[in-house]
C-alpha cells in the first residue's frame, strides 16, 4: 500500500507524552537520553511529568515533540526491523514536524535537529512581544476567502495566512490589531466560527523575520543530507530531495504558510492512499480524513499501536 509518514506540529503536546513508549522500549530510551543531554535540561521529565506551563512553552515543546516522533521511528527500525525508505513513498512534518521528518529520514543528526529547535523555538518566541501578535482559525470558509480577509486585513498591519491545513480550516496569523480586523471580516464572510488561538507568537507570518534571520544563521553550520523517502516540503507542497534547498527552505518556513492541505493532496496524486501519523496526538490524522475521504490514516502513539503497525507491514 503506497503510504507516507507525517509528523505532528506544535499544539500536540500533552504531559504525559513518550512515557509509555519510553517504559515499553528499550531502543526508544536512547532518544530520549540524547535529547535531554544534548539540551542540557531534563526534558524527559518535563514531557513525562509536566507541569504543563513548562511543557508548552515554544522551547519545550517543539524538541518535545520531536523527540517522541523520533522515539517511534527507532523502535520501528530497531524492534520491526523496518527500513522508512521501504514502507513509504514519501515523508511530511507540519511545521516543527519537517523537522522530525528529515530526522527520521536520515537527513538530520538527532542532536542537530534537537538544538536547532531548541533555537527556533527561543527565537520563534522573543521575534514578537507579547501582546503585539495573534492567530486565528478561520473555519468554513474557503481558501480564497480567507486570502481576501488577510489582504484586507494588512491595511491594519501585518496578517498572513499561517496554515492551509484543510478545507475550511485555515490559520491566520499576525499583528494584534490586524487580526482582530480579519476577525471581524471573516464573521461577515460567513465563517461557521473564528476561534482565537492560544499560542506564545504569531508564527508562519512575517513578523517572525527575525526568527528566520536567527535559522539562517543556525542551519548554515549544520550537515544536511538527502532524506530517504524525499520530504514534501510545507512551504512548496513539493518534494525535495536537495541538501541546499532544504536549508533554504527550513529558513521560508518560519515566516510562509503550511501549505499542508496541498501536501496531502499532492502526495495522493502521486498515488499515497495511506497517511501514517508518528508521534504525539492524531492531529494530522484527522486534517487527513478532512482533505480527502479517499485516504485512510491513522496515528501511531501508544505501544499497541507501534506493534500492530509492525505486525500489518
Amino acid at each position: 500500500m503506497p503510504r507516507a509518514l507525517v509528523f505532528p506540529g506544535q499544539g500536540s503536546q500533552t504531559v504525559g507524552m513518550g512515557k509509555e513508549i519510553y517504559d515499553a522500549f528499550v531502543s526508544a530510551r536512547p532518544v530520549f537520553e540524547e535529547v535531554d543531554d544534548t539540551l542540557g535540561q531534563n526534558l524527559s521529565r518535563v514531557m513525562f511529568e509536566g507541569p504543563e506551563t513548562e511543557l508548552t512553552l515554544t522551547e519545550n515543546a517543539q524538541p518535545a515533540l520531536m523527540t517522541v516522533s523520533i522515539a517511534i521511528c527507532r523502535v520501528l527500525q530497531e524492534e520491526g526491523s523496518l527500513v522508512l525508505s521501504d514502507i513509504a513513498n514519501f515523508i511530511a512534518g507540519h511545521s516543527l514536524g519537517e523537522y522530525s521528518a528529515l530526522t527520521a529520514a536520515g537527513s538530520l543528526r538527532l542532536a542537530d535537529t534537537a538544538h536547532l529547535l531548541k533555537l527556533r523555538g527561543k527565537a520563534m518566541q522573543s521575534a514578537v512581544a507579547v501582546d503585539e501578535g495573534k492567530m486565528v482559525a478561520i473555519i468554513g470558509l474557503g481558501l480564497g476567502d480567507v486570502e481576501e480577509v488577510a489582504e484586507a486585513a494588512n491595511a491594519f498591519g501585518i496578517c498572513d495566512i499561517a496554515n492551509d491545513n484543510a478545507p475550511g480550516q485555515v490559520v491566520l496569523s499576525g499583528g494584534s490589531e490586524s487580526i482582530e480586523h480579519a476577525m471581524k471580516l471573516a464573521s461577515e464572510k460567513g465563517a461557521r466560527r473564528v476561534l482565537e488561538l492560544e499560542v506564545s507568537a504569531p508564527f508562519h507570518c512575517r513578523l517572525l523575520k527575525p526568527a528566520a534571520e536567527v535559522m539562517a544563521e543556525a542551519l548554515e553550520t549544520v550537515v544536511i543530507s538527502a532524506p530517504s523517502p524525499p520530504l514534501v516540503a510545507n512551504v512548496l507542497a513539493e518534494p525535495v530531495d536537495d541538501p541546499n534547498l532544504i536549508r533554504g527552505l527550513l529558513v521560508d518556513q518560519v515566516t510562509q504558510r503550511v501549505r499542508w492541505r496541498e501536501s496531502i493532496l499532492f502526495m495522493k496524486s502521486q498515488g499515497v492512499s495511506n497517511l501514517v501519523e508518528l508521534g504525539t496526538g492524531k492531529v494530522l490524522t484527522n486534517l487527513c480524513r478532512r482533505i480527502d475521504k479517499e485516504l485512510s490514516g491513522h496515528s501511531i502513539e501508544k505501544p499497541a499501536d507501534i506493534e500492530e503497525f509492525i505486525k500489518s507491514i
